[in-house]
């Protein structure tokens, strides 16, 4: 489940990290789909999957696989350290749920 860590990330100009992740890439990982927050992004992947993009305090990234069912989530894979010319592909490695490995948890 997602806990209280999320106050690590600080506030996010969430225009710029669209265009660090690139148009193409937000279309093919989400269709285009984006739900703008304080700290970043969530793309809602689909099959309950979705991947989060968020600013760290030392100004990199954190990437997220994340499973939703209901009320609860959990995290199955994640990408910290992520510099802003990575992000883009990190991005998409996470929303491939279905047959690549992403980050340090392995999908059930």
């Amino acid at each position: 489940m997602i806990t209280a860590t999320e106050t690590r990330f600080a506030p996010c100009d969430a225009a710029e990290l669209l265009r660090q992740i690139g148009h193409m890439n937000l279309l093919s990982i989400s269709g285009g789909r984006v739900l703008r927050r304080e700290t970043g992004v969530t793309l809602p992947v689909g099959s309950g999957y979705r991947v989060t993009v968020d600013l760290a305090g030392n100004d990199t990234y954190t990437v997220r696989r994340i499973f939703v069912r209901g009320a609860k989530s959990w995290i199955k894979g994640e990408e910290t350290e992520v510099y802003c010319d990575q992000v883009a592909g990190s991005a998409y490695r996470a929303s491939c749920f279905v047959n690549v490995d992403f980050g340090a948890h392995k999908v059930a």
